[in-house]
């Protein structure tokens, strides 16, 4: 296969990660679990300035679908909430790679802080096995304080803990709120090797794990993989070992890296296709914070030369873009960013600010697609009224809006 060019490689991440401009039919219920498996992990946050992350890293990809559909998969069992990039939605099939999470550093904390509060734990734990799906809002404060992000009350702390060392898993979200239930009711009955008993050595998870990340990412270097799951720099050098023994991956030579890259041996066609000058080209559209192809920011900087932060917890007069700015994508490009405000009650979609990167040229084609994605992204959130209040390019607020 010929040498793949950066923009090669930026293309195969691209569609790997479905944000490619291909056509697809509307979106369903059957779609959204068929991305989710594409990326396999869909990182939670709760942050909700236009749509909680989950929500709108499905949007970017799918365009107008039901949110609604995202919670029926949980609670259908198509999907499981476990711990892995960070709080993430998984594909149930592979629930087994997860097993061994339970007695890593996480299940490790987990289990010492249930022994040590012992009979608290089997309380909480006797309460779920007799009434089934638990909230924390069903046990009743009792020390007099308030409830609050940092100041869980006792039975909050246990429900997390047993579901870190995985004797609950979460049946279902109402609200955005976890609702927990015990592992074996949640899994008996779904279809596919779900079975907390399913033998998969750490070793083969690792593996797999590795294979998910280079099929998730298109084409990798070694240094990207360890971020995409959180997998240890050494565990991951070990799996890559036994992977390219075992011919499970392809090694790719990459115009300007002095190492070879990956990809996974599936991919082979789209990669000799984007080799040969086929290069998948990219919608245009808005990014979670928290989406896959930019929440490795080192990775963004590497192959997109965007230097991304999140700005959340920076002091309002220390920011630099904004609150929560999401980056934009056109043309296989990440090519600024925008601080948007969903305003429900008024129907109003806010760009408080739009940034372009130096050096994007705003021509006709630009401004077409940038609006085209603002009124989807508008229409998505019934905000159909967009406004741009700043603009760094002159004259492109007015360009934008809906006056």
């Amino acid at each position: 296969m010929n040498p793949l060019s950066l923009d090669a490689v930026r293309g195969l991440m691209i569609a790997a990660q479905g944000v490619d401009d291909r056509p697809r039919p509307r979106p369903t219920k059957k779609a959204v679990r068929s991305i989710i498996r594409q990326m396999h992990i869909l990182q939670i946050d709760t942050i909700n300035v236009i749509a909680r992350s989950p929500y709108l890293v499905l949007w970017s990809r799918l365009g107008d679908y039901n949110p609604r559909w995202l919670e029926e998969l949980l609670a259908e069992g198509a999907l499981f909430e476990y711990w892995s990039h960070a709080a993430c939605l998984l594909p149930i099939e592979e629930y087994p790679l997860y097993r061994h999470v339970y007695d890593s550093w996480l299940g490790g904390r987990a289990h010492k802080w249930l022994e040590e509060n012992a009979a608290l734990a089997e309380t909480v734990l006797n309460h779920v096995r007799t009434n089934g799906e638990t909230r924390s809002s069903d046990f009743a404060r009792t020390d007099g304080q308030k409830t609050g992000w940092w100041n869980w009350k006792e039975e909050k702390i246990a429900l997390e803990y047993l579901f870190y060392a995985g004797e609950l898993m979460v049946r279902k979200r109402h609200n955005f709120q976890r609702i927990y239930d015990l592992r074996e009711r949640v899994l008996a009955g779904l279809e596919g090797p779900t079975d907390a008993s399913t033998d998969v050595s750490l070793a083969e998870a690792h593996d797999q794990f590795v294979l998910n990340t280079i099929q998730a990412l298109g084409v990798v270097k070694a240094e990207w993989i360890p971020d995409y799951f959180r997998l240890s720099k050494t565990d991951t050098k070990a799996a890559l070992k036994r992977l390219e023994k075992q011919d499970r991956l392809m090694p790719v030579e990459v115009e300007g890296w002095t190492s070879p890259g990956y990809i996974h041996p599936g991919d082979h066609k789209r990669a000799e296709a984007a080799a040969k000058g086929k290069v998948p080209r990219s919608k245009t559209t808005f990014l979670s914070p928290f989406d896959p192809l930019v929440w490795d920011r080192a990775r963004a900087l590497d192959l997109f030369n965007f230097d991304y932060k999140i700005e959340v917890y920076t002091p309002a007069p220390k920011r630099k873009y904004g609150y929560f700015t999401l980056p934009i994508l056109y043309n296989n490009a990440l090519i600024g960013r925008i601080d948007p405000k969903a305003h429900r009650k008024e129907g109003i979609f806010e760009v408080k600010a739009l940034h372009l990167e130096p050096g994007v040229k705003v021509d006709d084609g630009l401004v077409t697609e940038l609006k085209s994605a603002l009124r989807a992204c508008a229409a998505w959130h019934k905000t159909p009224q967009v406004v741009v209040r700043y603009a760094a390019k002159s004259g492109l607020a007015e360009r934008l809006s809906d006056y």
